[in-house]
Formats: C-alpha cells, sequence, structure tokens
C-alpha cells in the first residue's frame, strides 16, 4: 500500500488521540471511554493502521528482520488489546467479616451494572491498615480471605502491588469500608488478553534494545560518523523596593531552637523548621521574610497575632484581580476583612461553581493563604505532642479532641505549652522560653518512639532547608549557558577560523567540563539528601522529577563529553532550564509520604526510564534549535551558508545520536509502566491523559527514525524543524497533564 496513505493513518490516530484528552477534559472520563476509547470506531481505526501498514512491514522479512520484529510487536501487541476488549471479565467483590461471596458486580456502562458468578466461594478473614510510624498516612491496605471450592479452603492474601492468582482469576486490593470491617477487592479473568499483550511487550523491549546494540544498525553507524568530528571541531570555538520593618517575633536564636522540635506535617514526622518554611513560602513566596527566618514568622503568627494580622506578606497574583480589589502586590489579614464581612467570598463562591479563570485562580490562591494563617492560630497544625498507647505513637495538636483514655496530665501539658510561650513573649522574658522549648524537646524523645526519623535522616533535612542548593544551581547553570551558547553562535558566524586559538579554547572547555561536573555533584548531594529525608526515590512529584530530569541531562553531557563537547554546553542549558521550571512553576517542593499504590519497585524503574528519555529527547531539541538560529543566521548572512550547513548536518547526526536511544527508553518506560498498573489494580491500559501523551509523544518521535520511508528527514533543516516542534508533545505530556487535562498521572 502506498506510504502516503500509511502516513496518513498514522497521523490521523495521533490526531484523534490529542483531541480525545481534550474531549475527555471538557465532558469527562466517562464520556470519552463511551464516545471515544469503547468506541466500535476507534478499534476500526487501530485496525485500519494496522492494516494499511502490514503489506509495507512485510517486506522487511526479506530486508531487516530485527525491523521486523519490532513492527510485529504492536501488532501482537493490538491483538492482546482486541482480546482483552473481547474475552476479559472485570469486576468487584465486597467482602465482609462472615459473609461469604460468590458473586461480583461487573461495570457494564457508567450507570449499568451485572453480577456475574465465581465458580467459588470467598470469605473475609481480616482487613488491616498499615501505617507509617506515628502519622495516620496509609503505607498499605491488606485484605485477608479464604478462597472455598469444592470442600478445599485455600487462604488468600492482596495488598497494594501484591496480586493473587486462583483458577485463572487475579484478585487486586481496590478499596476498604470506612468501619475497616470491609473491603473492596477487583477481581478479574484474562486467561488470553495479557498474555498475548506481555509477548508483544517482550518482542518490543528486546526489539528496542537490538535497535541500539545491533553492529550494522544505524545507530552503531551514527557513532562512527566522521561528520560528528566536525562537531566537535565547532565547539573548540567557544572561547576564542523598600519595606517597613517587620511585626515583632522571639529572637533568632530562640526560634532556632524552636525549629528545631519535631511535627507530623504532611503525614510524616519531621523537624518544625520544615513547616515554618512551607508555610512561609505559601504566604509570600520565599522561605524568609525582611530579615526574619521561617521559624520567627512562624512564630511571630502565633504569638503576636494583632501585629502580624497586620503584616502585609500575602502574596497576590493577578493584576486584574489586584486592581478590582485595590491591592497591593502584598497584602495583610486584614486588608481582606471590612465591618466585619470577607472581601473574598463573592469570588471564592464563583471559583467553587466552577469559574476558574486566572481572576478566580487568584482569589482562591489568596484565600489559601488566609486560611493557612487562622488554621495556624487556632493550632490546628501543631501536632508536636506524641502519645504511645497500645504500642503505637499518635502526634497531637493543642486544640483538637482527644480519646478518653489518654493522661489527663499530658493533656494538661499540651494545652499549656503554648500560653506558658505566650507569658514568655508578653514579657520578654527569651530565656524561660528557651527552657520550655528545650523540656518538650525531651519529652518528644521520651514519647515519640520508633515514628521519630533516625538521626542522619534529621541532618539532612536540616542541611536541606537551610541550603537552597537547587535555586542557587540554576541561576549558576544558566549564566555560564547563557554566556557559552552566545559566545558559541557568535564564533560560528563570525570571520575567524574555529581553528584559532584552539590550545586556549581546548583549556576553556576543560574549564566548563569541571564547572558542569561541579554542579552534577551538588545536584547529585541535593537528591540524596531529598531521598535521605523521605525514604524513597526522589521521583514522587513534579518538582523532584523535574530536578531529576535536570540530573540525567548533566550526567548525558557530562558521559557523551569526549563524544561531542557542544554537550557541555547544551547540558548548563538543559539543566538550568529544568531547575528553573521546577523553581518559578506551581510544583511544590515539600515532601511527603508516598501513596501506598506508588510504593512499588516497577513504579521507580518505570519513571526513571522516562526520565532518562527525556532527558535524551531535550538534548535532540536544543540540537535542533541551535541549528534552526543558525539557519537563521545564515540566511542573514549568505557567504555563511556553506558553513552552516555542514554545521547542521554536524549537529543533525549529534541529535539522532540521542534520538535512537531516547525513542528506545520511551518505549520501555511506557510500556514497563503499564505492567506495573496491571500488577496494581488490574488494568494495563486505561487511556488516562498522560498514558495517551505518553503514547502520542512516542508515535511523534518514531516518524523521525524512517528516513529509508520518508526521505524529507534526511534534509537537515527539515530534521531539525519536525524535531523541535516534537518537544511540545513532551511539554504537554509533562506541563499540560499535569496542570490541565489532569487524570491520576497529576502531580497538580
Amino acid at each position: 500500500m502506498n506510504r502516503k496513505v500509511i502516513f496518513v493513518f498514522y497521523m490521523l490516530t495521533v490526531i484523534v488521540l490529542a483531541g480525545s484528552t481534550l474531549v475527555e477534559h471538557a465532558n469527562g472520563t466517562g464520556f470519552a471511554a463511551r464516545y471515544i476509547y469503547g468506541a466500535w470506531w476507534f478499534s476500526l481505526l487501530w485496525m485500519l493502521l494496522a492494516v494499511s501498514s502490514l503489506p509495507y512491514i512485510l517486506k522487511l522479512l526479506k530486508k531487516d528482520k530485527s525491523k521486523l520484529l519490532l513492527h510485529l510487536s504492536f501488532f501482537i501487541m493490538l491483538a492482546g488489546a482486541l482480546l482483552t476488549h473481547l474475552l476479559s471479565t472485570q469486576g468487584v467483590v465486597h467482602l465482609r467479616q462472615g459473609q461469604p461471596v460468590n458473586a461480583y458486580t461487573e461495570q457494564i456502562a457508567d450507570d449499568e451494572t451485572d453480577t456475574a458468578r465465581l465458580p467459588f466461594t470467598i470469605e473475609l478473614t481480616d482487613f488491616e491498615i498499615s501505617y507509617h510510624p506515628g502519622t495516620k498516612a496509609a503505607s498499605d491496605y491488606t485484605t485477608h480471605f479464604t478462597i472455598k471450592d469444592d470442600g478445599a479452603e485455600i487462604p488468600a492474601q492482596v495488598s497494594m502491588n501484591k496480586v493473587f492468582d486462583y483458577a485463572g482469576y487475579r484478585f487486586y486490593q481496590s478499596s476498604y469500608d470506612a468501619d475497616g470491617q470491609g473491603s473492596y477487592v477487583t477481581v478479574k479473568s484474562d486467561r488470553y488478553g495479557t498474555p498475548v499483550t506481555y509477548m508483544g511487550y517482550a518482542l518490543l523491549f528486546l526489539s528496542l534494545i537490538w535497535l541500539l546494540i545491533r553492529p550494522k544498525g544505524t545507530f552503531r553507524q551514527l557513532l562512527k560518523s566522521p561528520i560528528l568530528r566536525k562537531c566537535a571541531v565547532i565547539v573548540f570555538a567557544l572561547f576564542s523596593a523598600h519595606h517597613a520593618a517587620a511585626a515583632p517575633s522571639f529572637p533568632k536564636s530562640t526560634a532556632d531552637k524552636f525549629g528545631r522540635l519535631y511535627i507530623l506535617h504532611n503525614d510524616r514526622i519531621c523537624p518544625l523548621q520544615t513547616y515554618a518554611m512551607d508555610f512561609t513560602k505559601k504566604l509570600c513566596g520565599k522561605d524568609a521574610y525582611q530579615g526574619m527566618t521561617a521559624e520567627q514568622v512562624l512564630m511571630g503568627f502565633i504569638f503576636w497575632r494583632k501585629e502580624w494580622d497586620n503584616e502585609k506578606i500575602l502574596k497576590v497574583k493577578d493584576g486584574a484581580f489586584k486592581d478590582e480589589f485595590h491591592l497591593g502586590d502584598y497584602v495583610s489579614l486584614n486588608d481582606l476583612f471590612s465591618m466585619g464581612s470577607y472581601r473574598l467570598k463573592a469570588p471564592i463562591e464563583e471559583y467553587y461553581n466552577g469559574n476558574k479563570d486566572a481572576y478566580h485562580k487568584a482569589a482562591a490562591a489568596l484565600d489559601e493563604k488566609v486560611n493557612l494563617v487562622m488554621e495556624l492560630q487556632n493550632g490546628t497544625p501543631l501536632a508536636i505532642f506524641p502519645y504511645r498507647q497500645k504500642g503505637r505513637t499518635e502526634w497531637y495538636a493543642p486544640n483538637q479532641e482527644y480519646p478518653a483514655d489518654i493522661d489527663r496530665a499530658d493533656i494538661a501539658y499540651w494545652q499549656g505549652f503554648f500560653s506558658t510561650l505566650y507569658a514568655d513573649a508578653l514579657s520578654a522574658n527569651n530565656a524561660q522560653a528557651d527552657e520550655a522549648i528545650k523540656q518538650l524537646s525531651a519529652y518528644q524523645q521520651r514519647n515519640g518512639g520508633n515514628s521519630l526519623p533516625d538521626v542522619y535522616a534529621y541532618k539532612a533535612e536540616r542541611l536541606y532547608n537551610a541550603l537552597p542548593l537547587a535555586t542557587i544551581l540554576f541561576m549558576f547553570n544558566l549564566t555560564i549557558g547563557f554566556f557559552a551558547f552566545a559566545f558559541l553562535i557568535y564564533r560560528l558566524m563570525g570571520s575567524q577560523k574555529p581553528e584559532k586559538g584552539e590550545h586556549t579554547i581546548r583549556k576553556g572547555y576543560t574549564v566548563l567540563f569541571f564547572l558542569l561536573l561541579l554542579s552534577f555533584l551538588v545536584l547529585s548531594y541535593t537528591l540524596g539528601l531529598r531521598w535521605m529525608i523521605s525514604g524513597n526515590i526522589p521521583m514522587a512529584n513534579g518538582y523532584e522529577t523535574m530536578l531529576t530530569v535536570a540530573w540525567l541531562t548533566q550526567l548525558l553531557a557530562l558521559v557523551g563529553y569526549q563524544k561531542a563537547r557542544i554537550l557541555i554546553i547544551f547540558g548548563f542549558l538543559l539543566s538550568g532550564f529544568f531547575l528553573l521550571v521546577s523553581h518559578i512553576s506551581q510544583m511544590d517542593p515539600a515532601i511527603g509520604q508516598m501513596m501506598p499504590v506508588l510504593n512499588s519497585p516497577l513504579l521507580s524503574v518505570h519513571v526513571s526510564i522516562i526520565m532518562m528519555s527525556y532527558a535524551l529527547l531535550s538534548i535532540t531539541f536544543i540540537c535542533g534549535l541551535t541549528a534552526l538560529l543558525l539557519h537563521l543566521a545564515g540566511r542573514i548572512t549568505p557567504d555563511k551558508r556553506e558553513a552552516v550547513l555542514q554545521q547542521a548536518e554536524a549537529l543533525q547526526v549529534l541529535s539522532r545520536i540521542f534520538l535512537y536511544p531516547a525513542v528506545s527508553t520511551l518505549g520501555i518506560g511506557i510500556f514497563i509502566g503499564a505492567i506495573w498498573a496491571n500488577m496494581s489494580w488490574g488494568t494495563y491500559w486505561s487511556w488516562d491523559p498522560k498514558e495517551t501523551w505518553a503514547l502520542i509523544t512516542f508515535m511523534v518521535y518514531a516518524v523521525v527514525l524512517h528516513t529509508h520511508s520518508l526521505p524529507a528527514f534526511k534534509q537537515p533543516f527539515t530534521y531539525h524543524l519536525y524535531i523541535t516542534l516534537a518537544f511540545l508533545t513532551i511539554l504537554i505530556t509533562y506541563f499540560g497533564v499535569n496542570y490541565i487535562l489532569g487524570g491520576m498521572h497529576s502531580y497538580a
């Protein structure tokens, strides 16, 4: 069949997938599932793409069997998906103690269910929730049940990421009753679809790896390209407002001691300093205020309420919102109340009724700051008092309802602690305040038990809070990267020969290498601290994944330095931009506990490989952008066109060297994620917006690998333009899904 027809079906599929996520965002997941992903025409579209591609792919049987196996893997996956769609059954069993069940509820449509019988009986034995020590954050949910089949009793157990198989059925932990006496278990039977799909995954993984290591393959030939040496020659050319005084608080020494206490915050026990910094950042966007530490700001709001309620510390966004309410860039709490009335009441009600434009989002953000202050002044977040009972430690705030069996002496101490400090604040008796804080620290050590973090994790968090390393690094990397990149373009388009001053340039490059190495080590140290603090690989939220991508980008630049020194410049620029995005975006740097369903080694592998792919693709983007800038400069100075073409060819080779492993790791990462999803909740593909856009990204970048079928991509300008625009799919996958389209993968 004509290649153009295949390409039309292929791009039509990509467009449909992209449009589907927008339809889902506008009309809901149920609508998209019924009228798009579950519709006959959607399956037909995939079938037409497969059928139109089959004749062309069969030609590979004589030419290149490895490529044949690679493309065949997608046919096998589509066949597996079809078998799952047609032959699998899935539903939910509700188990209660002492109530045998031999049926499950199957979802037929959004508002329609059916009951299906099981060939055996299930009876709940026990359900338990495990918690992180000292917190109410669940670490796992476990259902113990018994399967009764023809007189035999088989003990079974499921928990998050741990399934149980019996007689062709697979059981997954799903949910539980509020009283803790019942559990919901997902039951799935997919005898044919899953094995076929997994066979396709295995063949895909092997084919993608073989694509990189095949001796006569395109990737290995690119590594030997003589044009790449020209890229190394290119690189040798590199070096030829006033504020009023803040409201009162305790001195820094006392506030520092207060910050060394422990608190239950974000479902984990951490230094109170961490909560103070999160609180201050939420209010004014910084972790300090007018020369005062975050701990001083926190204690000011607690003990000098009247003064701090008049302090203009609440940051306001959106110009239209500020104009409407006649507000400055910063306002005080009292600025938002007039004659006992809350000025934000109307826009907040409109926001929660669905009006979420920039104006109303600014109102909601300011309202959140107001609520944070009010909660603090009510004592709600200050869970700093541990109490050990029945082998378990709970942490309590001073003003909350306590269980009846807690010792009254402890409650009296909790409720009197802040009154004591308040008296010390009024009398400026800082020594007495220090003594009260010291006594509470000893109390926490006696009663905290195993809920307290170990000494090394505690010190790591204090150090992490004291050193804003990620902020320093983005400024450092971008400053060096911009100067180096600008000077590179100047040298390439200048009149002097690249060989001029080569010895000096070599020395300069050595300096650049060690500066990037220093930045890499500092970022590694930062990630190591977060890993030590949380106990999880630092990829649990948007902020951490941005740090990880920056780290991987620097690693790739350092490793590839000897092959193409221009990567050092790209390493500075890209890592700087990733760190900048993490700094200025809406990402929350707070460290918290990971949800039980995310606590899986497969998830860590999945995210790590995907992040590696993003780092590789970001290098292809900067190669493309550099080539396009050179092309533009060549049009301005026609006498440089020949030199520009040579540089564009060299950058194309360099870009393709990173493109092959990028596409391979992206494909492997996506489908390892599918295996994890199937192990966790029984569905290896749900057409979630992030899954869909990850697939779109894979399909878009895979196009440019087909230079024999699409010879236009052999032209440097066409290649670089496409590869630069293709980076938009990554931006949508990461930022668009997280902060606009939503879904279960969203970090927002």
